[in-house]
């Protein structure tokens, strides 16, 4: 596994938005598209908001927290037909628990938890050079 680390939550030509994923040495870089609740949760924690009432990531964090249970990490494991997948590891009681995750509510989760978040090496061939992207990305509205 890779661990990667949030760079930013940005918006592509499209409006759409994104969570953009780099390795340690911002070599490399993931974009996954995100919905706009999931882009507000993620770049309110990396802005280091917190809001009036909780989120629904907020929410998961203490439920999780209060029945004894640790978000461990999150990874980041596949594409299928342009969709990416996640898990969630819960270490509770001894165990690990895998949760089956959107990587946005994953990466909303494990930034609130301050878990690690890492990728599958089979996803590298879709990352992109981290100074192509920052160079087209000028133009686009970066949220965080």
């Amino acid at each position: 596994m890779l661990q990667v680390k949030v760079k930013a939550v940005t918006l592509d030509e499209g409006g759409s938005f994104l969570v953009l994923l780099t390795d340690e040495q911002e070599t490399k870089i993931l974009p996954i598209s995100i919905g706009p609740f999931e882009a507000q949760s993620i770049a309110l924690v990396l802005q280091g908001k917190m809001p009036p009432r909780p989120l629904t990531h907020d929410l998961l964090k203490s439920l999780c927290e209060n029945m004894g249970g640790t978000i461990e990490k999150v990874i980041i494991t596949d594409i299928i037909d342009s969709t990416f997948y996640a898990e969630i590891y819960i270490q509770h009681k001894g165990q690990t628990l895998i949760m089956d995750s959107r990587p946005s509510d994953a990466v909303a989760l494990a930034l609130r938890c301050e878990a690690g978040i890492f990728m599958a090496p089979k996803l590298v061939e879709f990352t992109y050079d981290f100074q192509d992207i920052i160079s087209s990305d000028q133009t686009d509205e970066e949220i965080h």
